[in-house]
């Protein structure tokens, strides 16, 4: 593990500051759902998205350097930078594919009702800023918890994480808890632009 860090994929569609609090300012404030019924299962995903490469593997090659895959698209080698933690990855197994809004959290915030078919299209989301490659411990570590419990260890990220956070909630008509737009205010503040 090396701490320069190397230019970072930044997933695409993150917003400007002031797109970002329009967004938030939009979104429906309500109590967390029941987690009742949740499964990840629910959820289909690194579903196939061109030839033999599948979302993770989508993921590692847009968010990695000089990523080398082999014939059933699985990287062999390359290197990753973890924007949430700083830290440098040249193993693709030291590195997950975060749901920066996770599956539970979209759960407990509306996804329950939504089809099978809306869940896959959620936890494969490659247009908006819903996936991105980071330290697996850091990743394990967020588990399914919302910027009210969980934050980058990074501060200086935090703006980025929290916009991209926004756009997805808005783009998925998804609600958020008070505690939870609170702390993503206070994270929003943060950003120069």
């Amino acid at each position: 593990m090396s701490l320069a860090p190397p230019a970072a994929a930044t997933p695409r569609n993150v917003p400007s500051k002031s797109t970002a609090q329009a967004e938030l300012n939009a979104l429906t404030v309500a109590s967390e759902g029941s987690m009742t019924g949740y499964s990840r299962d629910l959820f289909p995903h690194w579903i196939t998205i061109s030839g033999t490469c599948n979302t993770r593997e989508t993921v590692l090659k847009r968010d990695g350097s000089n990523v080398v895959v082999d014939g059933s698209c699985y990287a062999t080698s390359g290197s990753w930078y973890s924007p949430y933690d700083g830290a440098t990855w040249y193993s693709p197994t030291d590195v997950d594919i975060d749901h920066v809004v996770p599956l539970a959290e979209a759960w407990r915030s509306g996804a329950s009702g939504w089809t099978t078919s809306r869940r896959q299209a959620f936890a494969n989301d490659l247009t908006y800023p819903q996936l991105i490659a980071v330290t697996d411990n850091v990743n394990q570590a967020k588990g399914d918890n919302d910027p009210a419990s969980w934050k980058p260890p990074r501060t200086s990220y935090y703006c980025t994480y929290s916009k991209m956070w926004i756009r997805v909630k808005y783009h998925w008509s998804l609600k958020l808890q008070s505690s939870e737009k609170s702390a993503l205010q206070s994270m929003l503040n943060s950003c120069s632009y």
